[in-house]
């Protein structure tokens, strides 16, 4: 029997080509994906993929595992993954996006979505294909499908286009990082015509990232990025992640503006669209995304980290917009799925309408000092959870809440959560304060408990 524990993750498949991922293995998926559609009366499915090599051909075996089972495939060959889920909204079919996001080139997964780009996780299906595979696939007495090729990119590109305007804009100069990544295929088309410059950095695509990982959230990933937007005098620059779902961008000055506050802005553009609207922001993002929605008028929603329960909480809400600390930016006029590309029009379309630089226009939504992610290698992350919960929970005008990993707030309106890696022995620590030493004290007490090199408080 096979076994799919390794690479079947919480919201995707991942996994190392040649060792956990093979066209056999991919085959099995692609035929086990098929029959858990087939209850939701599906006739196709929609394959896209990036740009590693092992890509091409583990999405065509992909493709032959569900048309064994007697359904059609619609290729729309390459592909950022956003542009997956505007085809499976547009054409309202199941998708598949072959892609390991940031991961190194050894590596390449698939994200499963059903029509509307509804997602599949663990819960939603990914746990029915696994016990597929294991127990071994039916065969389908039936005819096979056939595959047909569609290009998508444009109308992927008008789509958001019709979602903000830029055309009316000042003249922009942007430089984009698209870490040899799947940026550098849409991001031409986007902003094609529009009153934006950009100046193209790894655009070239290129699964073994020659340059630098494809991972923005990483600091040393956007060095030469900050380096460029300050030697050309660009008015912002934007670094996208291997399959263009997430997008960073960093300021006129080459200095990084926080996710949160990319939240905080976009949720008060989409506010100014529809007064009143549900804002979805997990619990890791500034708390002045929940404060910035309220003083706009919006209702904010608090969720647990992960795509998953953000576009669970958007359809239970009718949210308009969701925004993570990670840059996965959700947009319920984007079929409740992420977009990076999106929200960087939404920052350049708000720098645009005005003349103030980019530092100046986020500063407005930037309130705290945070630490962003540490991480903790331990070997009991129950044991140390419970060690730092029992430290700050009886101290007084401490809130404590278990939503996801552990959530302290202070009396003194700073707060932290340590949450556990579903996939690594690490804890994975957040801070926020009112200034960086208020940041660094609370971090250094936490950290404290969390190493105990003895186990022991």
């Amino acid at each position: 029997m096979a076994d799919l524990s390794g690479i079947v993750k919480a919201y995707d498949i991942r996994g190392v080509v040649g060792e956990q991922l093979d066209a056999d293995v991919v085959r099995d998926i692609g035929a086990a994906f098929a029959l858990l559609i087939k209850s939701d009366t599906a006739s196709s499915v929609v394959i896209g993929h990036d740009m590693r090599d092992s890509s091409p051909g583990l999405a065509a075996a992909f493709a032959e595992g569900v048309t064994a089972q007697g359904l059609d495939v619609v290729s729309i060959g390459l592909a950022s993954t956003d542009q997956l889920y505007f085809a499976s909204g547009s054409l309202n079919l199941p998708g598949a996006m072959f892609t390991a996001s940031h991961n190194p080139a050894k590596y390449n997964g698939i994200k499963l979505c059903r029509a509307g780009a509804a997602p599949v996780g663990q819960d939603s299906g990914l746990g029915e294909i696994r016990d597929t595979v294991e127990q071994g696939v039916p065969e389908f007495a039936g005819a096979r499908g056939i595959v047909t090729e569609r290009d998508v990119l444009a109308d992927y590109a008008a789509h958001l286009r019709t979602l903000v305007d830029l055309s009316g804009s000042r003249p922009l100069k942007i430089v984009v990082d698209a870490g040899n990544g799947m940026g550098g295929h849409t991001v031409p088309s986007v902003f094609d015509g529009l009153p934006i410059e950009i100046v193209p950095m790894y655009f070239e695509l290129d699964g073994s990232f020659p340059n630098h990982e494809a991972n923005p959230l990483d600091p040393a990933n956007i060095v030469d990025l900050q380096a460029k937007v300050r030697e050309v005098g660009a008015d912002a620059g934007l670094a996208f992640d291997g399959d263009a779902d997430r997008c960073f961008v960093v300021d006129e000055r080459g200095e990084p503006v926080p996710p949160s506050t990319i939240t905080a802005l976009v949720a008060v553009r989409e506010l100014a669209k529809e007064p009143g609207g549900t804002i979805i922001h997990n619990l890791i993002t500034s708390k002045a995304v929940p404060e910035i929605v309220t003083e706009h008028g919006g209702k904010p929603v608090r969720t647990r980290v992960g795509h998953s329960f953000i576009k669970q909480e958007m359809a239970a809400t009718g949210a308009i917009f969701g925004g993570e600390h990670s840059a996965h930016y959700y947009f319920r006029d984007f079929w409740r799925a992420d977009t990076g590309m999106l929200a960087a029009m939404h920052v350049l379309a708000a720098l645009g309408e005005q003349d103030q630089p980019l530092s100046a226009l986020t500063a407005d939504y930037t309130r705290y000092a945070a630490s962003g992610e540490i991480n903790s290698t331990v070997d009991d992350q129950a044991a140390r959870l419970l060690a730092v919960k029992d430290a700050f929970g009886s101290r007084a005008g401490t809130a404590v809440d278990e939503l996801d990993g552990l959530t302290v707030q202070l009396a003194d309106g700073s707060w932290f959560n340590l949450r556990p890696s579903n996939t690594e022995p690490l804890l994975r620590l957040n801070i926020e304060a009112a200034d960086a030493a208020a940041v660094s004290a609370l971090a250094d007490e936490v950290l404290a408990i969390v190493r105990a090199s003895d186990g022991k408080d």
